[in-house]
């Protein structure tokens, strides 16, 4: 069986009931349910929530709620990897058990099913581990600057301050959407970066929503895809 777990707690401050809020007309977790739907590949799509708007909300948009997140697990603190695999080993406590299981984070208005496709390919190649999407940097980091506090500035890679940028290799960074993982990379707590196939996305479909500038650069780029 393959499962899509969507972590979507309710304690969100930088931006209050984010994962509920109004995006281009629907409820912001509602995007990651219908993405996870249009993929085609999942046998159950569950919300893992503390928070019963949020389960209501969920439910409506067709995801299934059964049952509810424990407070240890919905702080600001709590990793991912042991949110899914608590609801991984819930599940199965019910008698559902997963072999793929592909953590969809709730604001994700900008993620294609074909993101979710390819990468559940990478997964398969491998066969074991996760498989994830990541971006590359707008700049090199190893030209990376640290700043004083009284403006000074100073390289942060000091031994790359006279290499030309072309012949620096690209870095790149966690997208911030989802994760594909095989249920025991998930129950053995792996670490997800260590241990991950990547698939490499545009700039222009990835912005990580945590402030309300986020939130208005994604209202843009979703605007412009309309």
């Amino acid at each position: 069986m393959r499962l899509a777990v969507i972590p979507a707690r309710g304690g969100s401050k930088r931006i209050p009931r984010k994962n509920v809020k109004p995006f281009a007309g629907r409820p912001m977790i509602a995007w990651a349910i219908a993405v996870a739907r249009a993929a085609g590949v999942f046998d159950r799509i569950v919300v893992s929530t503390d928070d019963d708007e949020i389960a209501r909300v969920a439910a409506g948009e067709g995801a299934e709620v059964p049952f509810r997140r424990p407070a240890e697990l919905a702080d600001d603190h709590a990793p991912t990897v042991p949110v899914i695999a608590h609801a991984v080993a819930t599940l199965e406590e019910g008698g559902s058990t997963a072999r793929e299981i592909c953590c969809i984070y709730p604001c994700v208005p900008l993620l294609e099913a074909t993101d979710i496709l390819d990468a559940h390919a990478l997964l398969v190649a491998a066969g074991e581990g996760y498989a994830f999407p990541v971006v590359a940097f707008e700049s090199p980091v190893q030209r990376a600057l640290a700043r004083d506090a009284d403006g000074r500035t100073r390289p942060l890679f000091p031994h790359f301050a006279q290499t030309r940028t072309q012949d620096l290799p690209p870095a790149y960074h966690d997208a911030g959407q989802f994760y594909w993982g095989m249920r025991e990379a998930w129950l053995a707590g792996a670490s997800i970066h260590e241990h991950g196939r990547t698939l490499v996305l545009p700039r222009s479909r990835v912005v990580d929503i945590d402030t309300p500038e986020d939130w208005e650069r994604a209202e843009r780029l979703h605007g412009a895809r309309a």
